[in-house]
């Protein structure tokens, strides 16, 4: 059996690409998890769209809970679970924008019918009812009808630059495979955790 890098985010890339093949319903569904400058955290599920040297990428409304939370305090941790492999990975850091050029290029990939929600909502504003929504994403339909929708200003993506990962491993009775990566002065230090 070859044996793991013992760079991490070689070794994300492996795992990510054994979950994307073994037929995992949603691989790139990540629990990313912010806090106010207070300390009161929320945790919540957004999809995983770019991993590399630089970091995490992840997409959204900025004016949103999460968006405001790293405005205020731009440190995150998140978690991917592949439960076919028995595989998790844990991810911190501190937070960056990405470029607009980067959210341009995503955006443009999206679907018609996911730019035009988007554009539509504030996404964690307080709703009179689902009927608004509906009729604010039929209202963008028909005025955008024939032209291409623009990324509103506030929607991009997040970068998390980690700082931190560690990749579990389910193992039988509880003795989980635990390996912490933590970054100092530009090199990663490999740890072995207990379970």
């Amino acid at each position: 059996m070859d044996r793991p890098p013992r760079d991490p985010i070689a070794r994300f890339t492996q795992w990510f690409a054994a979950a994307q093949r073994s037929g995992e319903p949603i691989p790139e569904a990540m629990v990313v998890a912010t806090s106010t400058a207070k300390g009161r955290p929320s945790a919540r599920f957004v999809l995983l769209k770019r991993a590399d040297a630089r970091g995490f990428v992840f997409f959204t409304d900025g004016r949103s809970r999460k968006g405001a939370e790293l405005r205020e305090n731009p440190l995150a941790a998140a978690v991917l679970y592949w439960d076919r492999h028995g595989k998790q990975v844990r991810i911190e850091g501190r937070v960056e924008a990405v470029s607009d050029d980067e959210a341009d290029a995503y955006w443009s990939t999206r679907p018609r019918s996911s730019r035009l929600a988007a554009a539509s909502s504030h996404q964690s504003a307080p709703l009179a009812s689902r009927r608004e929504l509906l009729d604010a994403v039929g209202h963008s339909s028909k005025a955008l009808r024939g032209r291409p929708v623009p990324r509103p200003a506030a929607w991009g993506g997040y970068r998390i630059v980690p700082e931190r990962i560690e990749f579990w491993r389910r193992r039988a009775h509880r003795l989980h495979e635990r390996e912490l990566f933590v970054r100092t002065g530009g090199r990663w230090k490999r740890l072995l955790l207990q379970p």
